[in-house]
């Protein structure tokens, strides 16, 4: 029998990515997915791609949550996705003293905030039956500082450590509603394509990013995805406030330490 035979899952920010890697092998494991994403026509393609449903959501928007409530009354699993580094639109300063008060809200608005409101919209949604898979996407940059993307770092540590609160809340109220967090390093996207260009020095550049990663490689979207699948899967059902690094052993010992 399939994995997640019959479950709802709901990710965010799918359209691209983890996310969407995620959708597809939930989708294969027999779960009924929903991909959700600010990006509607990247979106629609992606749902269409895998053969499941799209919602558009701005994770950011409290309303948006609500109406989404409406949409999916019943939850077996959300994966909170949906994410920003902060350089999408351009290269401004990210570190302690030259960011700007707008950009270190624009990516906490994001990444925490709609984690936030990611986890109370599913808590909300699994209660009655008693039972769900809550993933949070973090990063390795959640559990070391990052000098030139210190908004980036201070989301994804949050977020961390939310989960270990929604985790325990949830089992003091007699939930058997899981929430875990996945703390992926780099892992090849389209976010890299700008740094890693289609010349001839592609493969020079690729090595020199991960250089420092033991495995020697980036990660690609389906091996995160395999940590999600096993967790919202009931092979997981005693796990809960736990974080799984997918580093390729970069954390492992201080030899790799981050630059």
């Amino acid at each position: 029998m399939p994995r997640l035979n019959g479950k709802i899952c709901l990710i965010t920010g799918a359209a691209r990515g983890i996310g969407r890697a995620i959708g597809s092998a939930f989708h294969a494991e027999g779960a009924q997915v929903i991909l959700t994403d600010i990006d509607i026509p990247a979106g629609e393609a992606a749902a269409q791609a895998i053969g499941c449903r799209f919602l558009p959501l701005d994770v950011r928007e409290e309303a948006q949550w609500a109406t989404l409530e409406s949409a999916v009354p019943q939850l077996d699993v959300l994966v909170n996705n949906a994410g920003i580094t902060g350089f999408e639109t351009a290269l401004r300063p990210h570190d302690p003293e030259h960011a700007s008060l707008e950009d270190w809200r624009a990516v906490h608005a994001t990444n925490l905030d709609g984690t936030f409101l990611g986890c109370r919209f599913a808590i909300r949604a699994m209660k009655s039956q008693g039972t769900g898979s809550i993933i949070n996407i973090s990063s390795r940059s959640g559990l070391v500082g990052i000098p030139g993307a210190a908004a980036y770092a201070s989301s994804k540590a949050a977020i961390r450590n939310h989960s270990k609160s929604v985790a325990l809340y949830c089992a003091q109220q007699g939930w058997a509603i899981r929430c875990n967090s996945i703390h992926p390093a780099a892992v090849l996207t389209e976010i890299w394509e700008p740094m890693l260009g289609d010349g001839p020095d592609r493969a020079e550049r690729m090595a020199a990013l991960v250089a420092d990663t033991p495995l020697k490689r980036f990660a690609m979207p389906e091996e995160v995805a395999a940590i999600a699948l096993m967790l919202a899967s009931d092979e997981a059902a005693y796990v809960t406030g736990s974080e799984f690094n997918v580093d390729g052993g970069l954390l492992a010992g201080s030899a790799a330490a981050p630059g």
